[in-house]
């Protein structure tokens, strides 16, 4: 089976992550995303205090995708060491389930400085890379593939929450309820 392993912290999980994996899944570029959510990224700079708890964000991922066929929540980084290398998840990976073969999903942003991530030159000899498009970022270096862009980003989600705002059009419903719930991003 082709997987597609999407990284990040889903901080919180959003419309714009989940209807990228289920294009991803639709247009049969691969046969399942596997939404790893990482513990810490070591190239984000992010104030910690903005970050929900590992098990939360895994939970809201959980519920976001519950009802999206061949998109998966992994929680594989949990024991690797962190912070979590892309490159040591898909060894590991790949020694946990010889049987798939692991194709990374990354966006046009992470994309322009793919060179700073951790044995990159790894990475692309030992993997296919799909690239996805963000707003504000080109890319002309390698062909990206036809998905649905959408403006938004769990920065100014976690912003929007803490001013009350509504935030129902990116947010699937249940994670609302459990951010609420839990109080997080509330501040």
């Amino acid at each position: 089976m082709k997987i597609g392993i999407y990284g990040g912290s889903f901080n919180p999980v959003h419309r714009g992550h989940t209807e990228l994996a289920r294009a991803l899944v639709r247009q049969g570029l691969v046969d399942q995303v596997w939404l790893m959510v990482s513990p810490l990224n070591p190239l984000k700079e992010a104030n910690r205090s903005e970050y929900a708890s590992y098990d939360d964000r895994v939970r809201m991922a959980q519920l976001a995708t519950a009802d999206i066929d061949g998109v998966v929540v992994s929680d594989f980084e949990r024991p690797l060491p962190v912070p979590s290398y892309t490159i040591t998840t898909l060894h590991a990976l790949e020694k946990a389930y010889p049987q798939h073969q692991f194709v990374l999903v990354v966006g046009a942003d992470n994309w322009q400085h793919f060179g700073r991530w951790y044995q990159s030159d790894e990475i692309r000899r030992c993997y296919p890379i799909l690239v996805y498009k963000r707003p504000g970022y080109e890319v002309t270096d390698v062909p990206t593939v036809d998905t649905p862009l959408y403006d938004i980003s769990s920065t100014r989600l976690r912003a929007a929450l803490r001013q009350g705002a509504d935030t129902a059009g990116w947010l699937h419903p249940q994670v609302v309820q459990y951010i609420k719930e839990k109080g997080i991003y509330i501040q």
